[in-house]
């Protein structure tokens, strides 16, 4: 059901509803006549006709995809080149940035289609450029053939001229005065002179951000008021303000942050457009900030200042499910307040996020649908509505779609009363034909202002993660497509209710089929985050002492283990993976239960919490599939005839495993889970300081099936662990922790007379991550936050030491350093809070130690405030001369910052490999020859592209390292389980009593 809630409820709708439900609801929906069907086709056709009829002038976005298109290398690596060229300020990195992407195509010999200017130029500058550094050659190497040729100055301001030709015609201004004057001398008439500027490209990442974005916005508003003259709404141009550009840390979990610092920041602008009678439009984000931002327009719009004045509005975005709901909320408020309220309807812009998002959250299903008919379908429905609604909501329509623009003309009944909308530099043609056509009908231009730099990137982003390629707007511009495919409907598409979902895209719990993905939480899903929270906040956990156990304790639980391991190495490979499926489920049942004991015991956040919990399923589940591979029937092996040959994997015996208290349940229950599936027994020993998580996750596991004879748990200190490496009877040892501990393991082991067994180890390591100037300084502020911040900075895979190219390395720096001061720190078991407190008063010491050094001997770049009572410690941020300042890990929420020269890339890499640990790296670049240099120099267990580096998920990204950081193999790997059996060949001669049946049959 869509929502009725009232005014002043908050919104409610399912976050990811069944796409065939709502194709049933859509496709019963009254169809248009047959004259009324005609008259869409007749229209529809004209305008096909006079997009593939426009050929020279400028040229357009439409020209440009027609050219290069974005199947072909070509296409992909100029709109590459066009997202980081610009913002690249060092000529040597421009040059090897070039080279890299012109490599990948064959611009030298593209032979030029079009007859418009943008798409010669464009394609004269990448062509010569091309011929200049031919396939192979590096700028490095050959400076000086380059030379002789015609310079590598000329090859890169050629190649730069192209990206700003693109630039200036997806861009209307670099600033809002030479934007309103570009469109004050736009006399072409199917424009109607009707503006809507959008400011912005990125969100704020610090209060610094926030604030210069708010003074632009606000000073644009008066400029755009002061040149619109005597037009009177709807005529009047507008502003698109974006919510996550006023704040810092705009997500639903900082929900009352937000309400209290953004709502009266957004209600000024408000007021300030209000003034000048302008039009204001919160422009549309993910999904998963759909409630938050409506909670935000629900407490603006209903501000009495704002009485009398009918240009507020909002976008909805027709490829979320939610988006008829969205429709009647606002129109109830509008309702409510007695006023008009503008809708821009749009099909989305972010549906590679969405799809990614969900998967890795392992919702139920996507927010967004997954065919593209589905969304044109919706569409015409909210269209419909929203025409159905006049005059209280005013409908804006932005689309290239030529079908959609004339379905919507025909229903509207007319020209007033609504517009439609276009981007700037897209639907030139299409609209000069609809303003020949219908005369009357309106349209508004969606202009982006700003920097090429900045929102070229952005906008070619939304177009490559849209896939242009299929979009009306490039198969439009396709000759070879007949207009009467693209005149079918999306109902015509879509068919029936069960065809509204794309099959080829598995829903998130099938992501990694047979293996089902574990079910996490949408946390911009209030519905969902309430109803954790309170199960969260209604366990009862237990608060009577462990009792440690001795060394005589820890003797006998070997003794016993050692007898369980004789029945249960002898269970079947199929009853041990049922066992732990059965823990995996029961794990998903109790999520609350483990989330409250990880917040009370372990100190983590909300997602840290749900993060480790799903982990500790999926490695359940993983191992059960491996192990019903590996453990099974065994690996027939060729041989000579009347002989079988048969390779099979056995349990080892009694195994310890000593997990970390970082990860108390994800990786005690994935080191347990991978012994037990192996046949072994275990005894296991958790970190003293998280004893009841534990304790829990051993009890769940017997009542999963598991043998209380197969698994024992041992509480105590090192002293208890150490106890148990030493006794003679253990098969092996499965340990995370220290490099020091899995030292002094090693020496354990490797002293004793007895068998000689394998050691697991997964250490730490001074984690890197080099950023080179090509990378985008937003997404690198993101992934570094993340990457050394959260959990406190207390994960082996987190940031310890970033490479930052000096020729960015300002902005880079400020931009983190504003970010990480915005991080709430504080208790855990608030949603609100980023980073809670590091594990105990002997970390602390130890990291405050650090810091205090660090501020005498380093430069500082962000020190952070932390609460006084309690196990807190600040994130902060310094800057050394030279990573050979770093010498060993620092187990908390410290990054320290290194500069580096474009011509002293090599020494970054040595610097790195020298240090002798090799877990985590991370590398943001958009050039692949230096990610595929950095990925072939540096042996490190796992590698990180333009994403942060922590987080690693079972099955998909294997975790471990070597040298320092541990022995491996991997843990949720394919290699892990072997390493926990012994191997054993069992050969029969099967022609022993006689002869070869089977031989002897043989022609």
């Amino acid at each position: 059901m869509l929502d009725r809630s009232a005014p002043g409820q908050p919104f409610s709708a399912p976050f990811a509803a069944d796409d065939s439900e709502i194709a049933a609801r859509l496709l019963a929906m009254r169809s248009l006549s047959a004259e009324q069907n005609a008259r869409i086709d007749t229209m529809a056709t004209r305008l096909i006709e006079a997009v593939r009829g426009h050929d020279g002038g400028f040229g357009g976005v439409e020209d440009m995809l027609r050219e290069f298109a974005l199947s072909t290398k070509e296409g992909l690596a100029l709109m590459v080149m066009a997202e980081a060229l610009l913002r690249v300020p060092d000529a040597a990195t421009a040059d090897r940035f070039i080279e890299d992407k012109l490599g990948q195509g064959d611009f030298a010999h593209h032979k030029t289609r079009s007859h418009a200017l943008l798409v010669n130029a464009s394609a004269w500058a990448l062509g010569l450029s091309a011929r200049v550094i031919q396939p192979g050659e590096t700028p490095q190497g050959t400076i000086g053939l380059i030379a002789k040729r015609i310079g590598l100055p000329a090859v890169r301001a050629a190649t730069r001229q192209a990206m700003r030709l693109m630039g200036n015609h997806f861009v209307l201004g670099e600033t809002i005065e030479a934007a309103l004057a570009r469109a004050a001398n736009d006399d072409r008439p199917h424009h109607h002179h009707r503006y809507s500027f959008d400011m912005l490209g990125e969100g704020a990442r610090s209060a610094a951000d926030a604030a210069r974005y708010f003074e632009s916005y606000a000073a644009a508003i008066e400029a755009i008021g002061a040149a619109a003259g005597d037009k009177a709404l709807p005529d009047r141009p507008g502003i698109s303000v974006k919510l996550s550009a006023l704040h810092p840390r705009y997500e639903p979990l900082s929900r009352s942050r937000v309400m209290t610092e953004l709502v009266p920041l957004t209600l000024d602008l408000a007021r300030r457009a209000k003034a000048h009678d302008m039009n204001f439009t919160i422009d549309a984000e993910e999904a998963d900030r759909l409630e938050l931002s409506l909670d935000v327009i629900d407490a603006v719009f209903a501000d009495p200042s704002l009485d009398g004045w009918d240009g507020f509005g909002l976008a909805v975005q027709a490829y979320q499910k939610r988006a008829e709901a969205v429709i009647d909320h606002v129109h109830a408020l509008a309702e409510h307040a007695n006023r008009r309220i503008t809708v821009r309807l749009v099909k989305g812009a972010y549906w590679d996020t969405e799809i990614k998002r969900a998967q890795e959250r392992g919702l139920d299903g996507y927010p967004v649908f997954t065919r593209k008919a589905m969304t044109d379908l919706n569409y015409i429905a909210c269209a419909r509505k929203l025409l159905a609604l006049r005059p209280r909501i005013f409908p804006q329509f932005a689309t290239h779609n030529a079908l959609s623009v004339a379905t919507i003309a025909e229903l509207a009944g007319g020209d007033d009363g609504f517009e439609f909308q276009r981007l700037h530099g897209m639907g030139d043609a299409l609209y000069a034909q609809l303003h020949a056509d219908r005369p009357g009908l309106a349209c508004r231009t969606y202009a982006p202002v700003g920097s090429h730099r900045d929102l070229l990137a952005y906008l070619v982003r939304r177009l490559l993660e849209n896939g242009a390629n299929s979009s009306f707007v490039a198969l439009a511009a396709d000759d070879s497509v007949p207009v009467a495919t693209l005149l079918e409907r999306p109902e015509q598409m879509i068919r029936a209710p069960d065809q509204a979902r794309n099959s080829r895209l598995p829903l998130p719990g099938e992501l990694y089929l047979p293996r089902i993905n574990s079910r996490g939480i949408e946390f911009g899903d209030r519905m969902a985050l309430d109803s954790l929270l309170q199960a969260v906040g209604s366990e009862v956990l237990p608060t009577a002492a462990v009792t440690n156990a001795t060394e005589k304790d820890a003797a006998i639980a070997v003794a016993l283990a050692r007898t369980g391991f004789t029945f249960w190495s002898r269970t079947s490979a199929d009853t041990r993976a049922t066992a732990l499926e059965r823990a995996a489920e029961l794990l998903e049942q109790r999520m609350p239960r483990f989330i409250a004991l990880l917040q009370t015991e372990g100190g983590k956040t909300i997602d840290d919490a749900v993060s480790e919990v799903r982990e500790a399923v999926d490695f359940c589940r993983y191992y059960a599939i491996e192990g019903r591979k590996q453990f099974g029937d065994g690996l027939s092996l060729p041989g000579p005839t009347g002989e079988s040959n048969t390779l099979r994997l056995r349990g080892r015996g009694v195994m310890v495993a000593i997990s970390p208290w970082n990860f108390p349940l994800a990786i005690f229950v994935g080191q347990v889970a991978a012994c037990l599936m192996a046949g072994n027994a275990v005894v296991a020993k958790p970190a003293e300081q998280t004893p009841r998580i534990a304790a829990e996750a051993v009890a769940l596991l017997h009542e999963a099936g598991i043998p209380d004879t197969a698994l024992h748990l041992v509480q105590g200190d090192g002293k208890i662990g150490a106890a148990l490496v030493a006794d003679e009877h253990i098969a092996g040892v499965v340990f995370t922790g220290s490099t020091d501990v899995a030292r002094s393991i090693n020496r354990t082991l490797a002293a004793k007379d007895g068998p000689i067994v394998p050691l697991i180890a997964e250490t730490g390591g001074i984690n890197a991550m080099i950023v080179d100037a090509t990378a985008l300084p937003e997404q690198v502020a993101d992934d570094v936050v993340t990457s050394a911040f959260r959990s406190a900075g207390q994960r082996c895979s987190a940031l310890r030491l970033l490479f930052v190219q000096d020729d960015v390395a300002d902005r880079m720096i400020e931009m983190i350093a504003g970010a990480a001061r915005e991080l709430t720190v504080g208790e855990p078991r608030d949603p609100a809070t980023q980073v809670g407190p590091v594990i105990d008063a002997e970390a602390k010491a130890r990291l405050d130690a650090h810091i205090a050094r660090m501020k005498s001997t380093a430069r500082v770049h962000f020190a952070g405030e932390a609460p006084a009572s309690g196990n807190f410690v600040a994130p902060h941020i310094f800057e050394l001369q030279s990573a050979d300042e770093l010498t060993e890990e620092v187990f908390g929420p410290i990054l320290h910052v290194v500069r580096y020269k474009a011509a002293d890339f090599a020494h970054v890499l040595q610097s790195i490999a020298s240090s002798g640990y090799g877990l985590t790296l991370g590398v943001h670049s958009r050039i692949d020859d230096t990610v595929e240099t950095v990925v072939e120099r540096l042996a490190v267990g796992n590698v990180y592209v333009n994403r942060n580096m922590i987080g690693a998920v079972v099955g998909v990204q294997p975790f471990g390292g070597h040298g320092l950081s541990g022995t491996g193999p991997k843990a949720g790997g394919p290699h892990y389980l072997p390493r926990l059996a012994t191997e054993q060949t069992v050969t029969i001669n099967t022609a022993a009593a006689g002869g070869n049946v089977g031989l002897m049959t043989k022609e």
